[in-house]
């Protein structure tokens, strides 16, 4: 799986445990219901769910009786969070090193570096302020 699908696989899969109202043991929700939603393979979701675990967003069991579950609130899982628990990123790449003597190549990059970072805060703010509750809410 690519490192740009990790994001919006997580955030789906926290959403529909959300829908699911998983939010114990006894109500976890099997990777193939989860893969059949995104719709993904169960393998990619099971890779994503560890992450989410080891990030404290869920709970997990593997097994016949397997299946995940929210350790928090949809109210309080902020897509930052998200974002975080699957390294993923919101940055834009890097400025190429700039070309001494050139007018525009000598300075442009450090111009590139602050549009993205300006960017990339600009994100990660946002992100901050989305819960999975708001995604939810937005899809019905």
């Amino acid at each position: 799986m690519s490192d740009s699908q990790k994001f919006p696989v997580a955030a789906h899969a926290l959403a529909y445990l959300a829908h699911k109202q998983a939010f114990s043991p006894d109500r976890a929700v099997a990777s193939v219901e989860l893969a059949a939603s995104v719709p993904t393979n169960p393998v990619v979701v099971r890779r994503v769910t560890a992450m989410l675990g080891k990030a404290g967003l869920i709970g997990a069991r593997a097994g016949a009786n397997g299946g995940a579950w929210l350790l928090r609130p949809p109210e309080e899982i902020t897509l930052d969070l998200v974002l975080r628990a699957v390294n993923g990123c919101a940055h834009l790449g890097v400025a190429p090193p700039g070309v001494k003597g050139c007018p525009v190549g000598e300075k442009i990059p450090d111009a590139v570096r602050a549009a993205i970072t300006a960017a990339d805060t600009a994100a990660h703010d946002r992100l901050a302020q989305i819960t999975v509750a708001d995604l939810l809410a937005a899809a019905h």
